[in-house]
């Protein structure tokens, strides 16, 4: 591609319209991620308010006067009254999350590499059985998942909780519609050199594909940090609540009475600090991945 073309392609949309264009077009967008914002700005105002104080100005920006009560309750350092275990939560959110991100990130590339790269019988119809799986809703496998669980005898333990995650249709697909774009000499070449299959896939392709990589890292943090449903079915007691089934057990009013507006947005306010971290750290290597993945020479 010449560099002319190039230049044209990294521009920005709006700065390819004349000026006028341009600022309405920047204002329009910052009036939009304002209006985007505003609910986090709340969440985090009202986490510093009293319930009196939350209760009469729930759209004040600046709480009147400010109290810390909301974080030493859900830290366990409030006196006097029931703390909440985020703490526990929180620990079990992360577990969880790490283990089930681990694993889908290694087997969907272990699986899509396979679908995409090794010829076996059944290969196709597998690819199907992968693509129906994506078209079934969750909600129709909640029973079927509980039965198995129980089954199992795995009904309220962490391998429940984890082991049915590991492995994700959307994470197989997005793998092997990656691998399929890999250039098949450079496997080839390292066949003559005398690699293996496990050895091609680890040394030559797993690190060509780190775009695609950390998009399935993101997507499996973010879904099994938020996940709900599963847990929902696969658990029972408190010592295995994560931060999305707790906060459903305390808005529903399992943990004292009131509204507890600032408690309950102070929880989670903290509960999408690490998604919004993660995915704050890895936005310039979707940039990056995106725009050396699309140039071509």
């Amino acid at each position: 591609m010449r560099k002319a073309d190039r230049s044209t392609q990294e521009k920005p949309v709006l700065a390819r319209f004349p000026a006028p264009v341009r600022i309405l077009g920047y204002t329009a967008l910052a009036g939009f991620a304002l209006l985007y914002l505003l609910p986090f700005v709340l969440q985090l105002a009202t986490s510093f308010k009293t319930d009196p104080d939350a209760a009469a100005h729930p759209m004040a920006l600046l709480p009147d006067g400010g109290t810390l009560a909301s974080y030493r309750r859900l830290f366990g350092f409030a006196e006097g009254v029931e703390n909440v275990p985020f703490l526990r939560w929180l620990g079990n959110s992360v577990v969880v999350t790490v283990l089930v991100t681990a694993g889908r990130v290694l087997l969907d590339s272990m699986a899509g590499y396979a679908l995409a790269r090794l010829r076996f019988p059944g290969r196709g119809l597998l690819f199907g059985f992968v693509l129906a799986v994506l078209a079934v809703p969750g909600v129709v496998l909640l029973i079927p998942k509980f039965l198995v669980l129980k089954s199992f005898g795995m009904f309220d333990t962490y391998s429940g909780m984890i082991l049915p995650l590991l492995v994700d249709a959307a994470g197989i697909f997005i793998m092997k519609q990656f691998f399929e774009s890999v250039p098949r000499e450079i496997e080839e070449a390292a066949r003559i050199d005398g690699a293996g299959v496990l050895r091609i896939f680890w040394s030559v392709v797993l690190p060509m594909s780190r775009p695609s990589l950390i998009t399935l890292t993101v997507l499996s943090f973010q879904g099994s940090w938020n996940e709900f449903t599963h847990f929902l079915v696969s658990t029972q007691s408190s010592e295995h609540d994560t931060l999305t089934t707790g906060l459903a057990h305390f808005v529903s009013g399992g943990l004292g009475s009131g509204t507890q507006y600032p408690l309950k947005l102070t929880a989670a306010l903290l509960s999408t600090v690490p998604v919004a971290i993660l995915f704050f750290c890895f936005q310039r290597h979707f940039v990056r991945g995106a725009n050396s993945g699309s140039l071509k020479e």
